[in-house]
């Protein structure tokens, strides 16, 4: 009997050292339905976001007062914007660029951009709207949001306006998060040369690789080149997220990808994080990782250090420039 017992605490006991194994000396594997944490609300002290809300450099919204203004304005006469970068874009009658979020949908139509996201992306009313000359009039709808009001589509995707664009011919919402894209006149999105100089050639990188930064080393990039993120408040073992509700709309979560899509970067702790919040997110070495809004462009580090929480990673899935 006791042969078999300690037989039996063996195997447990490697089946336990496997387990942890597999995302480093003291992590799991996979976190299913973990909670996300107790992080202290934006902005209060000890928070880990910063006195800023820890979603960038200006409380990660923009001008509110000028997202206000900007949600009230009818789009009118609608016209299209040929840019040399993103091919032709759908604008309201000001000149003000149009944009679609990857998140919503179009068949049906439906808004996944709501309460402080809405401040940041004013969206626009589907009143007193005409089509843009040469373009498909059928192709304009409109959406009933939750809160009862309607707002613009283009062949079923909902229309918004950027906080951040503040002229006539702005496109700084262009590729934010890898979520929102300017709108061309057929709904779809306007994206030619989106991530490099006008008539280059697109990158193909795989889903994860190395890219060298000139002040901070080699760091972990995604497909479009897109800087990758730790937050120091997030935990490994067991893996938890403290990045949740509108951290997210700053802090994109990196979605799961194939361990054959990773180019120089480690595969230790590969795994899917199923959060609570119904999100799938890679993890490497078992660390959640994202991306930062407020990167509008390959090569762009304006999360490093953030809050004192927000890092670039390392090929071996450390924080990269974190003091000890």
């Amino acid at each position: 009997m006791n042969t078999w017992r300690n037989a039996s605490l063996a195997v447990t006991a490697a089946a336990l050292l496997a387990l942890t194994t597999a995302c480093g000396q003291d992590k799991g594997t996979e976190s299913i339905g973990q909670n996300v944490g107790n992080a202290s609300p934006a902005g209060q002290a000890g928070s880990g976001y910063g006195t800023d809300g820890g979603y960038g450099s200006d409380s990660g919204y923009g001008s509110e007062s000028g997202a206000d203004s900007a949600a009230s304005k009818q789009a009118g006469q609608l016209a299209v914007w040929d840019s040399k970068k993103l091919g032709k874009v759908l604008t309201d009658s000001e000149g003000f660029t149009l944009y679609r979020f990857d998140k919503d949908t179009a068949s049906p139509p439906k808004s996944n951009c709501e309460g402080d996201c809405a401040k940041v992306w004013p969206v626009v009313p589907a009143g007193n709207v005409m089509a843009a000359a040469g373009t498909d009039a059928a192709l304009i709808g409109k959406v009933t949001r939750a809160d009862g009001t309607q707002q613009l589509t283009i062949a079923g995707w909902p229309m918004y306006r950027y906080a951040k664009d503040t002229k006539p011919g702005d496109a700084n919402g262009q590729g934010v998060g890898g979520t929102w894209f300017a709108a061309a006149p057929d709904g779809k999105k306007a994206a030619v040369n989106a991530d490099g100089p006008v008539g280059a050639e697109p990158v193909d990188l795989a889903g994860l690789s190395v890219r060298k930064d000139p002040k901070l080393g080699d760091i972990v990039v995604d497909k479009r080149g897109m800087t990758v993120y730790r937050f120091k408040k997030d935990t490994a073992w067991p893996m938890k997220s403290a990045c949740t509700g509108a951290c997210l709309s700053k802090w994109p979560v990196v979605a799961p990808l194939a361990k054959n899509d990773v180019d120089g970067v480690t595969t230790k702790g590969f795994v899917t994080f199923n959060r609570p919040d119904g999100l799938k997110q890679q993890a490497i070495d078992c660390w959640p990782i994202y991306t930062f809004s407020g990167d509008t462009k390959p090569g762009d580090t304006n999360g490093q250090g953030v809050g004192g929480t927000w890092y670039a990673v390392s090929p071996e899935a450390k924080l990269v420039g974190a003091p000890k």
